[in-house]
């Protein structure tokens, strides 16, 4: 599996992926933009990221095992 491509994901992270998606929609919205961003919003981005990465690890360990 190339770096680029997403692995495949269980219900569960689909799950925690669509929950993080929203907390960040919902965060950009509160935020005006009119001073230029203050919501910060990389703490939902790194929990993002960490699910995609187990998923990834998963994939592999899942993959050696065969």
């Amino acid at each position: 599996m190339s770096s680029n491509q997403q692995p495949r994901l269980t219900a569960g992270e689909k799950a925690q992926l669509a929950w993080y998606v929203a907390r960040m929609a919902k965060r950009g919205i509160a935020d005006d933009r009119q001073y230029g961003g203050r919501v910060d919003q990389s703490d939902l981005q790194r929990k993002f990221d960490r699910v995609i990465e187990q998923a990834r690890k998963r994939e592999e360990r899942a993959r050696k095992g065969k």
